[in-house]
């Protein structure tokens, strides 16, 4: 699965999800894309997108167990509070 990590979403999930091809916003250049811009350009080149707006770093392997089970066209919001 080709996925696109937001600018808020840590790096070091990339080694949680080793069987999945991971890029950032800043890798494709898209950091200076609007929310809305950045999710058509996701929508167009990736299976999935992930965004963060907490530190994630303790639910790491919460996030690869749904990412793995994603299917296309789900959406999936993990809250952790």
């Amino acid at each position: 699965m080709k996925i696109l990590f937001d600018q808020g979403t840590p790096a070091p999930l990339r080694h949680t999800l080793t069987s999945h091809t991971i890029s950032t916003a800043y890798e494709m250049g898209w950091s200076k894309l609007e929310n809305g811009d950045l999710l058509g350009a996701a929508e167009a080149s990736f299976d999935a997108f992930i965004t963060s707006d907490q530190n994630l770093q303790l639910h790491l392997p919460k996030i690869a167990v749904a990412v793995n089970a994603l299917r296309p066209g789900e959406f999936v919001e993990l809250n952790f509070s």
